[in-house]
């Protein structure tokens, strides 16, 4: 695995976005819809992009908004509109630009106190929490966030009023009705200066730190935490969620230390990530670097990114957790300590989290919802209280409340953080001694994930696979018991292909943002057993592709293997 010299380090000086310049070039540069990089594009979490590039800037948020004034008249969303934002340098204009079009078209817009930044699951709460009972008059809400991408960044997304990320459906009639609008140059779109947009009767605040603190309660129990009296860090890595710690310290009695609640939109406390980009990722251990050096100050702390909605757990047994040992550690968990969740509530994954996930639950008796990559295959089983937890392999979940209801339909960084102290203060154990419980009793899982160049032709090939293409009847000396092209969870298609063995699958599929391949891998075996199913399943793509790109792609780009990973953590200071 190539990694960047500077990785784990402190930012320099010459890493950090001139926030100056960005901005300007966010009012000041003019998208051409003839540019499909310049067009907006909802992935799977909202449209995303820079100034810089002339992928987000004024006009974007303007078609945008408009867009989903469209889209709400069109689907007879009435209710308030709840406005968050996170710590990009990027989001403060954004929400400027959106509220000058939202006020413009007579939403009701809930804006937080104080203009606070607001995360992504608060969110989702707030949206839940005002729908709950009502039929009419339903409430939604947009997140201006770009996740963990780097500073220059900027990210738009929208919540419907189920709370979780708006589905291909909604998304594509956006995408759809915005670049009409940057096409016709904006006309049509409705707008007023902020001043009036602030001023304007359909402009509210809203106090969303007070109302998701005090409902913590309800999804973690914060007496158990309370009652033994663990220190804990945590570290907002200067995102949306930086001061909503010391309030939940504050109203649940928690003996918390936040390490820092500098917010600065170059994000310079960060150490750089594995390719010498800054990157807010808290499941990255180059990230992390700052609160891994901390651990020992601790009996367990915790990070979460720019708009909280991904969690990362560093403990003093393992260092900081890999994202799928966290899942599988949440999930065995929280069963067998939630006695009001029904019997008939199941696991939700995605296709290429861990196979551990598959083992626990059918220990457990719980089914398993398996999905393609995304959150918002989770938002109706989430909803209806069918998916009691939904988990995926970036370091994003959340869970149902204590009484088995709904939490959020969004990923929730913030609740997985507070049950990793409600883990380590009810069993006397941390999450790094639980996996390895876990290991003891399902086996040892070898990952590793690779990722190679791909041309648009090659990636709509696998994009398109079908089973039959799939001629081989063994992966690594065992019988191949199953070639999926669609989730077995809800039948939708993964865009790729996922081939599976007694001990060992790999997927593969490609990026939805970048010219490249991904394929994952795990052996319950040994690293041996993994190595051989690497090899083979990139001779199976190699074979697919190669009618459409001139032979095999290539040695990957990327690749990062469990045990690598654990050799870079030690060296990094982590004893696991």
């Amino acid at each position: 695995m190539k990694i960047n010299p500077l990785a784990g380090q402190p930012a320099r000086p010459n890493l950090l976005v001139d926030v100056a310049r960005l901005v300007t070039a966010y009012f000041s540069e003019t998208p051409d819809p003839a540019v499909p990089a310049q067009r907006v594009a909802f992935g799977t979490s909202g449209h995303r992009g820079s100034a810089f590039r002339r992928s987000f800037n004024e006009a974007h948020i303007l078609a945008i908004t408009q867009a989903i004034c469209r889209q709400r008249e069109q689907q007879g969303v009435d209710g308030p509109l709840f406005l968050g934002m996170d710590t990009h340098a990027l989001s403060v204009p954004a929400r400027a630009t959106a509220m000058e079009v939202l006020a413009a078209n007579g939403v009701t817009v809930m804006l937080a106190e104080e203009d606070e930044y607001t995360p992504t699951p608060v969110i989702s709460h707030a949206i839940l929490a005002y729908n709950r009972g009502r039929k009419h008059g339903l409430a939604d809400g947009i997140v201006i966030t770009p996740s963990h991408n780097p500073p220059p960044d900027g990210g738009f997304k929208y919540n419907p009023p189920n709370g979780g990320p708006a589905d291909t459906g909604d998304t594509g009639c956006i995408e759809r009705i915005a670049n009409e609008f940057l096409e016709a140059k904006l006309v049509g779109v409705k707008r007023m200066s902020l001043a009036r947009a602030l001023q304007a009767g359909s402009t509210h605040r809203h106090d969303y730190v007070s109302a998701y603190v005090a409902d913590l309660g309800n999804v973690v129990d914060m007496e158990v935490i309370r009652s033994a009296k663990l220190h804990l860090g945590v570290d907002p890595l200067g995102g949306a969620g930086v001061h909503y710690w010391a309030r939940i310290a504050e109203r649940h009695g928690l003996n918390l230390t936040v390490v820092s609640e500098v917010v600065d939109e170059t994000f310079r406390s960060m150490t750089v990530d594995w390719d010498g980009r800054i990157r807010m990722d808290p499941s990255s251990p180059y990230a992390m670097q700052r609160l891994i050096a901390m651990k020992d100050r601790f009996a367990l702390s915790f990070a979460c990114d720019t708009d909280h909605d991904r969690h990362g757990i560093v403990t003093n047994s393992a260092g900081l957790l890999p994202p799928n040992h966290y899942l599988c550690v949440m999930i065995h968990e929280l069963f067998k300590h939630r006695p009001e969740w029904g019997r008939g509530a199941a696991v939700g994954k995605t296709m290429v989290s861990s196979g551990m996930i598959d083992r626990i639950a059918a220990k457990l008796g719980r089914k398993l919802y398996e999905v393609p990559v995304g959150f918002k295959w989770f938002v109706g089983g989430l909803l209806d209280g069918s998916l009691a937890f939904a988990g995926e392999e970036s370091a994003g979940a959340t869970f149902a409340r204590r009484d088995g209801s709904v939490w959020t339909t969004d990923k929730d960084g913030m609740v997985p953080a507070l049950l990793a102290a409600e883990i380590t203060a009810r069993r006397g154990l941390d999450p790094g001694g639980v996996y390895r419980e876990l290991t003891d009793e399902f086996g040892e899982p070898f990952t590793e994930r690779r990722d190679a160049p791909a041309t648009p032709a090659q990636q709509k090939l696998l994009r398109e696979l079908t089973p039959q293409q799939v001629r081989n009847t063994e992966l690594a000396g065992e019988k191949i018991v199953a070639v999926l092209t669609r989730a077995p969870g809800n039948g939708a298609a993964i865009g790729g292909v996922k081939v599976v063995t007694a001990n060992g699958w790999f997927a593969a599929r490609p990026s939805g943002t970048e010219a490249i391949y991904k394929i994952y891998a795990e052996s319950f075996l040994n690293s041996d057993h993994l190595g051989r199913i690497l090899e083979e399943a990139q001779a199976m793509v190699d074979d697919v592709l190669a009618g459409q790109g001139g032979g095999p792609v290539g040695q990957a780009i990327h690749q990062h293997t469990s045990r690598e990973a654990k050799e870079e953590w030690r060296s990094e200071g982590n004893p696991n």
